[in-house]
């Protein structure tokens, strides 16, 4: 098989494509890439797993390969959030860490994540070399030297987070909250914080399981039924949730209303920038909502936008330019943190700023509505048939002048193919590295124009 990394890594079915045998060709890859990059000396390499199946046997492979290889390996000693190898790998003067992890993917499937020495995940020219490294089947030399020991992250990555979020404010406010970390790697993290100072914190979904209930680990609205539902029945300040892996966010209003992710970060951004007086840009990939634009441009910060992938947004971070990076796919992190999205930040932001103001989220968006104007965003995904695949490449080339009567003023080839219209509404045509399929991603001032967009790009791909 073929072994590509995608905007997060590696994933493939456990048993089908995620083997023992390519899992050993993942991480000689890997050390091959590290030595090359590093020399010989001893370096430390961080390895950890979610709550997957199989989880701590296909680490602990990849621990033994990396401590012969003359690895110090630190391997994590139970299932740990991505964003908090992240933050070990800076902490602990590491050169890389991996994390096998499928994040939000359903249950069947495993994953490996390879964060670089800067806690970001890691580029695209430096996964190419994995890639060709996997093709040339490497065969690093062993090396003395190399170790396995046990690693705890967790209680260093929880006073970090002590320094960035206003917990004195938080647990004056009294405020009580549910928690669903889907059955991940939050538990004990998200939930212990918060009890830690003194706030009253309900978990659901408190125990391991590799089924994650039988659905996918994915804080979106369709997922965290049971959430909405405690929050409605039980009277909680806010509900708020975490994927496999502690790398995405989910938040429910006190209302029992699901906050999209593309509102979290316009008013977090927002927060931010009133909150700790920050006044450097802030970043959006090209599929997250222009909202994100509209309060930089009245709070006069710079925008950038980048491709899909946070490791575009964390290398703003790492520079220290922005105060706020964020992706539509509930992903995002701060100024000062580290270049990786973390979904336990986001949600202790989001519980920082309804403390903080005393206001509900629903309450702060529509304030940010009546500054800045209402958009409406949302995305669909379209198959294809072989014969449409095959000539999509084509079809994306052309350069109309109009897409439904609504004039082009702009088309951004960035990530995919973004139409700008001249009303500012625009659709996102994006089209997967792995299926054959096509993400449409659109906005609009208004919902009713936003469902006709996106039918529209629907067609416009098919016809």
């Amino acid at each position: 098989m073929s072994i590509r990394f995608g905007t997060s890594g590696w994933r493939a079915i456990i048993a089908d494509d995620f083997t023992y045998k390519n899992v050993e060709l993942v991480t000689e890859a890997i050390c091959s890439y590290l030595k090359a990059s590093f020399g010989e000396d001893k370096k430390t390499l961080i390895v950890g797993h979610d709550s997957r199946f199989m989880g701590e046997k296909f680490s602990q492979v990849a621990a033994e390969i990396a401590s012969r290889k003359g690895f110090r390996v630190l391997l994590c000693n139970h299932p740990t959030p991505t964003p908090t190898i992240s933050h070990a790998i800076r902490n602990q003067a590491a050169v890389g860490g991996m994390n096998f992890t499928a994040s939000h993917n359903p249950p069947e499937y495993q994953g490996i994540k390879f964060s670089t020495a800067d806690g970001a995940p890691a580029l695209p020219e430096i996964t190419k070399r994995i890639e060709e490294a996997i093709e040339n089947t490497p065969q690093v030399a062993d090396a003395d030297g190399g170790s396995i020991e046990e690693f705890d992250a967790r209680p260093e990555y929880l006073d970090d987070l002590k320094t960035k979020i206003n917990f004195v404010a938080i647990a004056e406010a009294k405020g009580r909250f549910v928690y669903d970390p889907l059955y991940g790697t939050g538990r004990g993290y998200l939930d212990k914080i918060l009890r830690d100072y003194g706030l009253e914190v309900e978990t659901l979904h408190d125990w391991r399981d590799v089924t994650f209930g039988g659905k996918s680990p994915e804080p979106s609205e369709k997922q965290v039924g049971e959430l909405i539902e405690a929050v409605k029945t039980k009277g909680y300040t806010l509900g708020i949730a975490t994927d496999g892996d502690g790398d995405r966010f989910g938040v429910i209003d006190s209302n029992g209303d699901f906050i999209q992710p593309n509102h979290l970060i316009a008013i977090l951004t927002d927060y931010l920038a009133e909150s700790r007086g920050w006044t450097l840009g802030v970043a959006r990939s090209v599929a997250t909502s222009h909202l994100i634009d509209r309060v930089a441009k009245e709070r006069g910060l710079k925008l950038y936008e980048t491709p899909v992938g946070f490791k575009f947004i964390g290398e703003l971070i790492n520079k220290d330019e922005i105060i706020l990076g964020g992706e539509e796919s509930a992903g995002l992190s701060i100024r000062g943190h580290f270049p990786e999205k973390d979904g336990i930040l986001a949600c202790l932001l989001a519980v920082e700023a309804v403390t903080v103001r005393g206001k509900s989220l629903t309450e702060q968006l529509n304030e940010l509505y009546s500054r800045v104007g209402r958009l409406e965003s949302g995305r669909i995904g379209v198959k294809l048939d072989p014969e449409v695949a095959a000539k999509l490449k084509e079809k994306l080339a052309h350069e109309p002048s109009e897409i439904g009567g609504r004039k082009i003023e702009n088309i951004n080839r960035m990530d995919g193919v973004k139409f700008i219209f001249t009303n500012g509404s625009w659709m996102l045509m994006r089209p997967s590295g792995t299926e054959p399929m096509v993400r449409i991603y659109a906005e609009s001032e208004d919902k009713q124009e936003l469902e006709v967009l996106l039918e529209q790009g629907r067609r416009y791909l098919l016809d």
